[in-house]
């Protein structure tokens, strides 16, 4: 069952991030509400996932404020968030699984039917004995996302999600977001892929140095882009 607590709306409110005397994000206004996915893109260093962490609260801003639901301290109990390159443990697929229902609180005698029904979810249902370290990069990809999903997020974050994996391997993960998505979670992620990006998005989020430059919905965003950055990102420019 879905815990009563909600994150959604996730705002944003003229956030800055400055590490090591450089900025990050710089003053970040958005507002992620329930629905269609959101896409961010931009060159690499643009403050992507540095927005994705401050989003999901492992980031504290420098300045301004993230709120989850209208407060700025919602424990993460309703969001998740999969990495470019996850980290799994020395233990099999299924056993990963397990690992993550325990940390949500999922009691043991469900925890096997949990499993199985996550490892379905993500098209590695009869990899779950296999060493999870020896999956192949989209396999992995795959049991990070059942993880996150172990959390029965509200909405989940997901960090450059198909980069490097075979074409194969990206309609598979680009299969399980719209699963996900159907199942009416909110999905916020970033990608370099603006073919990826049009296939995923209902709106799209471009960054360039730590600032928004651009956003609105997909459809328009591509057809008719109202700013300079946003045009040579879509041919294919450099933006430096």
């Amino acid at each position: 069952m879905r815990a009563p607590l909600s994150n959604l709306p996730v705002q944003f409110d003229d956030v800055g991030v400055v590490a090591g005397g450089v900025t990050i994000l710089d003053s970040i206004s958005l507002t992620f509400t329930p629905g269609a996915p959101t896409v961010l893109i931009g060159p690499n260093g643009s403050g992507k996932t540095t927005l994705l962490r401050a989003a999901m609260g492992l980031i504290k801003p420098t300045r301004g404020r993230v709120t989850w639901a209208g407060s700025d301290m919602m424990p993460p109990l309703r969001r998740a968030i999969v990495f470019q390159r996850p980290t799994m443990l020395r233990r099999s697929a299924v056993a990963n699984l397990h690992y993550a229902l325990a940390n949500a609180g999922i009691g043991r005698a469900q925890r096997s039917a949990r499993a199985a029904e996550l490892l379905e979810l993500v098209g590695v249902g009869e990899l779950g004995e296999r060493p999870a370290r020896k999956l192949s990069g989209g396999e992995q990809q795959r049991l990070a996302l059942a993880r996150a999903l172990a959390r029965d997020p509200e909405i989940l974050f997901l960090d450059e999600p198909t980069a490097s994996l075979d074409p194969a391997a990206t309609k598979a993960i680009e299969d399980v977001i719209r699963a996900v998505v159907a199942r009416g979670i909110k999905v916020v992620m970033s990608t370099h892929d603006l073919g990826e990006a049009k296939r995923l998005a209902d709106e799209i989020v471009l960054m360039h140095r730590g600032r928004i430059v651009e956003s609105g919905l997909v459809a328009a965003f591509f057809a008719k882009p109202r700013t300079q950055e946003a045009k040579q990102f879509i041919a294919g420019e450099l933006l430096v």
